[in-house]
């Protein structure tokens, strides 16, 4: 028996008549008896005795219905689920984040997601770029933030939003009375750096020693927002992400743009033999467009 010959015999079956049958799969009654003509002469024996226009259920029928009836509850489940899946509310979708994009793109993305899609559900976490890296290719999480593309075989690195690398200066030191971008000749103060296992704060070095100006750190630490904190206690200075940046005290810091630019990515990692299901496609819409607002919130603040 094909799909369709258990549909029409189940609704006839439930029905009674073949109008009855038709009306529950919305066919025309022909089409019902055509189907039904069809199967039995597939069995090769009737499933219903004709009496004065009614069909009754022969025993064969009888036997056939019980299993047929599983398998409908059955089929019922697999429609519900890909009607789910359709719109996202069975999709568990596992998200890490380096701890910089994770305290200044997700929250905003994860509010706008929450209200769109409330009935579906999604688990964070934070690590660094390795990590991160080890995690999708052993398949322990979907997807991932980081402003660094790994350059790895087995992960695919997209760009949602491209900004600039910041200067945080402390209100009172010499980098925050001048405005417009940030040369690296003109630092004085004391820098605050970041590790020097960081491509950002590698090519921040390297081109202060293409100027001939090496920039000196007494104080290094491991993330962003750590050196933006210590800034914002009054420990010399430092160069940031510009998501960083955007969450920075302004009544403590001045934020000026490094020149020359160094340009910064937020990249989204997947593991490029897993494509993303629909529910995380849809919060991917919601990151990009919370980065991009950060971005450009942060370019109407320092134009003010």
């Amino acid at each position: 028996m094909r799909l369709r010959h258990i549909e029409v015999f189940h609704a006839i079956m439930q029905a009674g008549t073949i109008s009855g049958a038709a009306q529950l799969l919305h066919i025309s009654q022909p089409a019902v008896t055509k189907v039904l003509q069809h199967c039995e002469l597939q069995l090769g024996m009737p499933l219903f005795d004709r009496v004065r226009g009614k069909l009754y259920p022969t025993p064969e029928a009888q036997r056939l219905f019980v299993e047929i009836d599983k398998l409908n509850r059955d089929l019922v489940g697999i429609r519900r689920l890909a009607a789910s899946l359709r719109s996202g509310e069975s999709e568990e979708v596992r998200l890490v984040a380096t701890p910089t994009l994770a305290a200044g793109v997700v929250p905003a993305a994860m509010t706008q997601w929450c209200r769109a899609f409330p009935l579906s559900r999604c688990s964070l976490a934070t690590n660094h770029t390795r990590e991160i890296v080890a995690a999708l290719l052993l398949g322990e999480a979907d997807m991932a933030l980081s402003l660094q593309d790994p350059r790895h075989p087995g992960i695919k690195a997209e760009t949602l939003a491209t900004g600039q690398m910041m200067a945080v200066c402390p209100i009172g030191g010499p980098e925050a009375q001048g405005s417009g971008p940030l040369t690296i000749s003109e630092i004085s103060t004391e820098l605050v750096g970041l590790a020097g296992d960081d491509p950002l704060a590698n090519v921040v070095h390297n081109a202060s020693e293409a100027q001939g100006t090496p920039l000196q750190c007494r104080i290094t630490v491991q993330t962003y927002q750590l050196a933006r904190a210590l800034v914002e206690a009054g420990v010399g200075m430092t160069v940031v992400d510009p998501f960083t940046a955007a969450s920075a005290d302004r009544t403590r810091v001045k934020l000026r743009p490094l020149a020359p630019q160094v340009p910064v990515q937020l990249y989204l990692l997947t593991a490029a033999s897993a494509p993303l299901a629909q529910t995380a496609r849809r919060l991917v819409k919601y990151l990009g467009e919370a980065a991009r607002d950060k971005l450009v919130s942060l370019e109407e603040q320092e134009a003010a």
